[in-house]
């Protein structure tokens, strides 16, 4: 079933959206990794999984949508895992955790929820848990174009959204004296590394981060 929905959200985009795809190639076939995006509308992660989808990936939805007519469908049969938001859900954490253990690769938004501006907002740090609980690679992803996409269908217009995959990476273990500070750390360098993928107007409050001036300008480097 997951294969099926990938190629439905595939046509789907392909049909009605001006669909612009950058950098796939740094995204593998197989997991054990850690797909992260920017959150900007509700068709993010369906723009996402008709490119990368399938048995071997799963993701986090709000528990508020399990029992959503279309969202809650849509989720069990891509094999989501609902989490209550607002609080540290362990159940979920863990389901998490054991999925990538077993060698498969997990989608999320690290901000937790659509950005209200239109740009990046701070992250939660729970990213940064499953990457050290796991050890598995990140593959940053910046999407942009879909905060407006609902509306210009609307006026029966095909919008123009866009999906940049920028390369793996891994970030460093961390040790017991610095938890705190090193999954907040950790989660800026994987924030940073999505925003470095964003056109300007979309890095919200990781513009003027000091790491993304070091990602822009290492990306520069000939």
């Amino acid at each position: 079933m997951p294969a099926l929905l990938r190629r439905i959200f595939d046509f789907l985009f392909r049909l009605l959206s001006r669909r612009s795809v950058q950098g796939l190639e740094h995204v593998p076939r197989q997991g054990p990794y850690v797909l992260v995006s920017n959150h900007l509308s509700r068709l993010d992660a369906p723009l996402i999984y008709g490119l990368v989808g399938g048995e071997h990936i799963t993701g986090w939805a709000a528990e508020k949508y399990e029992r959503h007519w279309l969202f809650g469908t849509i989720m069990r049969l891509g094999g989501g895992i609902f989490i209550r938001r607002g609080e540290v859900d362990r159940g979920a954490l863990q389901a998490a955790v054991e999925w990538l253990r077993a060698g498969k690769a997990f989608g999320m938004s690290p901000e937790g929820t659509r950005s209200q501006t239109g740009a990046m907002t701070r992250a939660k740090t729970g990213v940064a848990y499953l990457v050290n609980e796991t050890g598995a690679p990140v593959i940053p992803a910046g999407v942009w174009g879909t905060e407006t996409a609902v509306g210009q269908l609307l006026r029966l217009r095909r919008p123009q959204v866009a999906v940049r995959f920028g390369r793996g990476f891994t970030l460093p273990a961390l040790g017991e004296g610095e938890r705190a500070a090193g999954l907040r750390r950790n989660t800026d360098e994987i924030m940073c590394r999505i925003a470095a993928l964003l056109p300007p107007a979309y890095r919200g409050v990781y513009t003027d981060h000091p790491r993304l001036k070091e990602l822009l300008e290492d990306a520069q480097q000939p």
